[in-house]
């Protein structure tokens, strides 16, 4: 790797970061930490470094204190973990002085972990990006040794997608009429369009959010994993936004794909799941009341992002309503063992042992079709099986609080619920 080549990478960023307009996420940075940023492609990892980078700048650090790099950089293909220290040799060299590093994506360096371990172990302070959750396997996490702290980063909830079309939520505005329809139209482009930060204020999103589906699908799971069968990876995907409600099985998935057209084995299918979670364009919530064989086998699948879940819908409002909540749900507690399902004899579609809260979700709460019914039914029997200290049920506008035998379930609009479980 040329030196020069790597003095030009570094100066190029300093200019353009430092003019970047950054809209801030609310993330408190602790000031002796070092950081490792996952997620989905786009959901704005990058922004936090460039937000990172900016309050320190106005805090009186000049750039000769700090090192920046994409490792998407077409200059830096090619680049090897051996190259990875020319960074600080390049650094001193122009500025004699020790940086606070921060590596965007820098997944694309295979062993990247025992370099970004021996700055730890040399008191750097480094800030990492990457779109791939292998990045936090056990594996990684034991070289990295607790020396960072992981971040789970989403696409803006809610609020951050109304701080992005600078629209006021405070609860004046919520009360008079123009802020609570402005609000609301808002909340349809939010629901339909999900809240990637640079498509946020793009009067057209669809084609967008195609191409950002497109590289997490070719670049993050076909190249990455040398993935041959791709039209059996478009089947299974179609297929998962399809079934975001119900449980599916990797054997029905794969008898799925295969009566389609494809031929494909139940292994090869948990291996592109495996894929689609790596690359966080979808997350598994487990069945509470399944053994450890069916909730392993038979979780139900939830998109990342609204915006990507309705490329493949068709009326889908009942899908996407579930997908929000589910996608909340998991930002403000984590994706691992932290949210399940319950379906055993009584059907709940959330419950959070955290908080021991029940949650259905429901578009219209209609007793004409005796959804008022199953649904309010669920949460009463749920209580005396599992500890249930709230009992909610999401809708798409309604709102009340229902009393019934002893019990207070309360029912509110989505979008309501989205601005009270801002993380």
């Amino acid at each position: 790797m040329n030196k020069e080549i790597l003095k030009e990478v570094i100066a190029d960023n300093q200019i353009e970061i430092s003019n970047y307009q950054v809209i801030e996420r609310d993330f408190n940075y602790e000031e002796f930490g070092n950081y490792v940023f996952v997620g989905i492609r786009r959901a704005g990892k990058s922004f936090l470094i460039y937000q990172r980078i900016q309050q320190l700048l106005k805090s009186g650090t000049d750039w000769d204190e700090m090192l920046y790099v994409n490792f998407e950089d077409e200059r830096l293909i090619g680049m090897k973990l051996e190259d990875l220290n020319l960074l600080l040799e390049v650094h001193l060299e122009m500025y004699d002085k020790k940086p606070t590093l921060f590596l965007d994506e820098i997944q694309n360096i295979d062993g990247w972990e025992k370099f970004a371990r021996r700055l730890a172990d040399s008191k750097y302070r480094v800030y990492i990006t990457g779109s791939n959750a292998k990045m936090l396997s056990s594996e990684i996490q034991s070289t990295l040794g607790g020396r960072y702290i992981a971040v789970n980063v989403f696409p803006y909830d809610f609020p951050e997608f109304l701080n992005a079309n600078n629209v006021n939520f405070d609860s004046k505005t919520l009360f008079s009429t123009k802020g609570r329809a402005e609000v609301a139209r808002k909340f349809n482009d939010y629901f339909y369009f999900g809240g990637f930060p640079e498509g946020a204020t793009l009067p057209v999103k669809r084609n967008y959010l195609t191409s950002v589906y497109q590289k997490i699908f070719l670049g993050d799971i076909v190249a990455r994993h040398s993935v041959d069968n791709t039209f059996a990876l478009k089947l299974m995907f179609k297929k998962l936004a399809e079934s975001v409600k119900t449980p599916i099985s990797h054997s029905r998935l794969a008898n799925i794909v295969s009566s389609a057209g494809s031929k494909i084995g139940t292994n090869t299918i948990i291996k592109y799941l495996d894929y689609a979670k790596d690359a966080w364009l979808v997350s598994p919530i487990q069945n509470m009341a399944s053994k450890l064989v069916e909730k392993e086998t038979n979780p139900k699948y939830y998109f990342t992002d609204n915006g990507i879940l309705n490329l493949f819908l068709l009326d889908g409002n009942t899908a996407l309503l579930e997908n929000l909540v589910a996608i909340t749900l998991l930002r403000k507690f984590g994706r691992e063992d932290a949210v399940f399902f319950f379906n055993q004899n009584i059907e709940v579609d959330f419950y959070i042992p955290e908080i021991k809260t029940a949650i259905q979700v429901c578009y219209n709460l209609d007793k004409a079709d005796g959804t008022f019914d199953r649904e309010v039914g669920a949460l009463q029997k749920i209580q005396k099986v599992l500890a249930c200290e709230n009992l909610l049920i999401i809708t798409h506008e309604e709102e009340k609080t229902i009393e019934i035998d002893n019990n207070t379930i309360k029912v509110v609009p989505i979008w309501k619920w989205l601005l009270e479980n801002h993380k």
